[in-house]
């Protein structure tokens, strides 16, 4: 029962956020321009710093070598759901414009805004490094193979390894995750000001991606979305591919208990949340990312107890 209601806390700080979005939205509130710079805020400047004071936090040069050794895992699980649902969205002969999106919502899951708090809620501080692995290897993913497929949404199709790929690819959140990763081998240190003013500011990252998710849903059509088929497929790939792939690593590699345990519950949580707001910094469907958001994120509440 503490399970559930762990659950229940986190899911609906998340919904209140969305909806105050929502609400807003629809007092008129937000001008077009208004949302665009809350996109352009979040994937240029507070999701790139939010990566830097998430890790730098959780992590010191020791802590990055020692833990590295169970990113296998993720990585794995992640480049196993990844290729499942190409092979599903191309049997299914997804539209091109939903495709990536379809792909990127169940390959990757939502690890800062919704997995961290749950699973210090279900693990407590125990397995907040744990969160950063996985979070490492999510990030790495997506903004490599996941930003190829986006971009493909958005009418930029491109070999992997062209030129053209490679600008949207080396984007201020990836560069962003790799300075944090260098300052961490290099085993540098930011100084107090610097970690403090990159912390702030990422804090910020959360409520506006939340507000913009909730601003989208007031602009969507919610029969035309709820009614493609997709969106069911996604909800029961995102709930049980992604964890059953992780669950099936756990015993061939010999991973900490609890760490396993992470993974998994990490595996589970909802499409990631900045998905929408990256789809309309660079071009495409995000208001059907929007509604694949807010969806998982209410089913999430119910499913995440059956990994426990």
């Amino acid at each position: 029962m503490d399970i559930i209601l762990h659950s229940l806390n986190v899911i609906l700080t998340v919904i209140i956020m969305i909806a105050a979005g929502f609400i807003m939205d629809r007092c008129g509130w937000f001008t077009d321009s208004g949302v665009a710079l809350i996109a352009r805020m979040v994937n240029y400047i507070c999701l790139p710093v939010c990566m830097l004071a998430n890790i730098v936090s959780h992590f010191d040069h020791d802590g990055l070598i020692k833990m590295a050794g169970g990113a296998i895992v993720p990585f794995l699980s992640m480049i196993g759901a990844y290729c499942i649902i190409k092979l599903i969205a191309a049997l299914m002969k997804v539209l091109r414009g939903r495709r990536g999106i379809f792909v990127n919502s169940v390959s990757f899951s939502d690890i800062i805004f919704i997995g961290l708090p749950m699973t210090i809620a279900l693990f407590g501080e125990e397995g907040v490094p744990y969160v950063m692995v996985y979070y490492m290897a999510n990030t790495t993913l997506f903004w490599t193979i996941g930003m190829h497929e986006l971009s493909c949404d958005a009418g930029r199709e491109a070999p992997l390894l062209s030129l053209s790929t490679l600008r949207i690819i080396f984007s201020p959140p990836l560069m962003g995750f790799f300075t944090v990763v260098t300052l961490l081998i290099l085993d540098l240190h930011l100084p107090d000001p610097v970690f403090k003013s990159c912390y702030y500011i990422g804090s910020m990252t959360s409520p506006l991606a939340m507000l913009f998710v909730g601003i989208a849903m007031s602009r969507t059509a919610w029969k035309e979305i709820m009614s493609d088929f997709t969106m069911f497929v996604v909800m029961v790939a995102r709930y049980l591919i992604s964890p059953m792939i992780a669950i099936l690593l756990l015993p061939v590699f010999n991973i900490d208990a609890t760490m396993g345990r992470v993974f998994v519950i990490l595996a589970a949580m909802p499409v990631m949340t900045n998905l929408s707001i990256i789809l309309k910094t660079y071009g495409g469907d995000y208001k059907y990312a929007a509604m694949l958001v807010t969806v998982s994120t209410c089913l999430a509440a119910g499913v995440t107890p059956f990994y426990m």
